[in-house]
C-alpha cells in the first residue's frame, strides 16, 4: 500500500483515504506519494475507462479496490461527450492536440473531479461523515467541483473566486447551480489571494476540526493522481510502439503539468514537459533564472493562468530536493515572506533538465487563435493557445526531431467567447447543455480578502461536520 508524506516533512505519513480527506498536510505541506508506482501495462487499444483503472489503482491501494476504482472509473466518465473521453486530434505531422474539453463543464478539471467527487462520496459514506469542501478557482475548478458534488447530502461546497477576474461564462457555470450543498463566494481580490485565504482556514485547526474542512484544489493529491492517465492514454495514441513524447501545457498552479511529470517517473517515455504561461510568467522566469519572484498579477484574456504562486510547484522541489522537508519549507517561508529565493542550484538544474518554459502576452494568444483556426481549422481558447505556441517553439527548436508534441487543449472556447471574437470574429457556441446558462439566475455572495469572514461563512454551512 501506497502511504502519503508531506512536503514540509512535519505532518504524518497518511493512506490514500486520509489523504483524500485532508487535502493539505497539518504542516502546511502538501502530500505526494512516498513511492511512485511503476506504470501498468497500458496499450493503444484499452479503453480509457480501463487504463484509468489500472493506472489509479496501485494509488489507492488500502482505500479502494480495483474492483471500486473500476466502477468509479466508468460512472465518473460515462457522461463525457467523446466515447474517447480525453480525443486525441492531430494537427500537424508532429503536433497533436489532446482535447480534455469533453466533461461537464467543458474543461480539463472535469477529467479529475467527476473521479475525486465520486472517490470522496464513497469514503465519507464509508466512514458515515460528512465534510465542508473548500476550494479557490481562478475559473474552471470551481464549476466542474460544484458539477461533481452538487446534491450531496454529506458534502458542503465553498468555492471562492476572484471578483470580475474570471470570464461570464465561467462565473455562471458556478453561480447558476441550483443545490442546496453549493455556496459561492466572490472574493475582492485576485485567485492568489483566494489561494492563501483556502490555505489559512487549513491553518486554523480548530476551524478544520469544527467544520471538517476537505479540499478540492489541485494541492489535493487525488487531483494530480487522476490526471496522470490522459498523459498516457495520449501518449500510446501518438506513438503506440512506447517512444518518446513530449507535452506542452497552459500552466497556472502547476497541477497539470506535475500529473505529466509523475507520468514520467511512472514510466512514461517522457521527453520534455513545456510550461507554457502567459504574461503572468513566474515560472517562465524561474526557468531562465534559477528564482523565484513573485510579482503582481496582471489580468489577461486567459484568466485561468492569472497566478504568481503555483502551489503545487512545491511538490516539485520537494522531489527535485531529494524529498527534504525541512528544505522545503525554509525556502517556501522565504519566499511568502521576501517575495522571492533562489532555488538551490542542484535543484534547479535537476528541474531544468526535463522541463521548457514559454511565455506569450495577450497579443500572441489572439494571433495564435487565428493561426490555429487558419492552419489547422481548429478553434482553440486562449489557455490553449498559449500552449500551442509553445509547442511550436519546441518543434521549431528541433526537439529531437520527429518526436510528438502533444498539446493539452484545456477549456472549451466558448468559455471565453470575447477572446475568441476578438481573435476570428466570431462567438464560439456553448454546447446544447448550457445553451440557456445566460438565462439563469446567479447566487453569489461578495467578500473582501478577509479570514475571519470567510470562518464565520464555514462555520455558518459546515456547523456540525467533522
Amino acid at each position: 500500500m501506497i502511504t502519503y508524506r508531506s512536503t514540509r516533512g512535519r505532518a504524518p505519513e497518511l493512506g490514500f483515504g486520509d489523504v483524500l480527506l485532508a487535502g493539505l498536510a497539518s504542516d502546511g505541506g502538501l502530500y505526494c506519494p512516498a513511492e511512485i508506482p511503476k506504470l501498468a501495462t497500458v496499450s493503444a487499444e484499452m479503453t480509457y475507462v480501463e487504463a484509468a483503472t489500472a493506472i489509479v489503482a496501485p494509488y489507492v491501494a488500502g482505500t479502494f479496490d480495483r474492483d471500486d476504482v473500476a466502477d468509479m472509473v466508468t460512472d465518473a466518465y460515462r457522461g463525457f461527450r467523446h466515447p474517447d473521453v480525453c480525443p486525441v486530434i492531430p494537427l500537424d505531422r508532429n503536433l497533436h492536440l489532446l482535447d480534455l474539453t469533453q466533461g461537464p463543464t467543458l474543461a480539463f478539471k472535469d477529467v479529475a473531479l467527476q473521479l475525486v467527487g465520486r472517490m470522496l462520496d464513497a469514503e465519507l459514506e464509508r466512514r458515515g461523515r460528512g465534510v465542508t469542501v473548500i476550494g479557490a478557482t481562478s475559473g474552471d475548478t470551481g464549476s466542474a467541483a460544484i458539477e461533481a458534488l452538487a446534491g450531496k447530502s454529506n458534502v458542503e461546497v465553498v468555492i471562492l473566486h476572484p471578483l470580475d477576474r474570471v470570464s461570464e461564462v465561467q462565473r455562471r457555470q458556478m453561480t447558476t447551480v441550483d443545490a442546496a450543498n453549493i455556496h459561492n463566494v466572490a472574493v475582492r481580490g485576485t485567485f492568489d489571494d483566494c489561494q492563501d485565504l483556502v490555505k489559512a482556514a487549513f491553518a486554523d485547526e480548530s476551524l478544520r476540526r469544527d467544520v471538517g474542512l476537505a479540499a478540492v484544489n489541485s494541492i489535493n493529491w487525488a487531483r494530480v493522481m487522476a490526471q496522470i492517465v490522459y498523459y498516457v492514454t495520449a501518449a500510446r495514441t501518438v506513438r503506440p510502439d512506447g517512444g518518446p513524447v513530449s507535452f506542452a501545457v497552459p500552466t497556472g498552479n502547476f497541477g497539470n503539468v506535475l500529473a505529466g511529470w509523475y507520468a514520467k517517473h511512472m514510466g512514461l517515455a517522457v521527453d520534455r514537459l513545456m510550461v507554457a504561461s502567459n504574461r503572468n510568467d513566474v515560472l517562465t522566469r524561474f526557468f531562465e533564472t534559477g528564482k523565484l519572484v513573485i510579482e503582481g498579477v496582471v489580468p489577461s484574456l486567459s484568466p485561468s493562468m492569472d497566478i504568481q504562486v503555483s502551489s503545487n510547484f512545491e511538490r516539485l522541489l520537494w522531489e527535485a530536493g531529494e524529498r527534504d522537508g525541512e528544505a522545503v519549507a525554509e525556502l517556501i517561508t522565504r519566499l511568502r515572506s521576501d517575495g522571492r529565493v533562489e532555488v538551490p542550484e542542484p535543484w534547479s538544474k535537476t528541474i531544468a533538465a526535463e522541463f521548457d518554459g514559454a511565455r506569450l502576452d495577450d497579443d500572441g494568444i489572439l494571433a495564435e487563435i487565428t493561426a490555429s483556426r487558419d492552419e489547422f481549422d481548429q478553434v482553440v481558447d486562449p489557455h490553449t493557445a498559449v500552449a500551442v505556441h509553445a509547442a511550436r517553439s519546441m518543434i521549431g527548436e528541433g526537439v529531437d526531431d520527429g518526436t510528438p508534441v502533444v498539446v493539452l487543449s484545456t477549456a472549451h472556447p466558448a468559455k471565453f467567447p470575447d477572446a475568441v471574437e476578438q481573435a476570428i470574429g466570431h462567438r464560439p457556441r456553448l454546447p446544447p447543455h448550457l445553451a440557456e446558462l445566460f438565462t439563469r439566475t446567479e447566487r453569489c455572495e461578495v467578500m473582501d480578502d478577509d479570514l475571519n469572514r470567510l470562518a464565520e461563512r464555514l462555520r455558518s454551512v459546515g456547523s456540525g461536520r467533522g
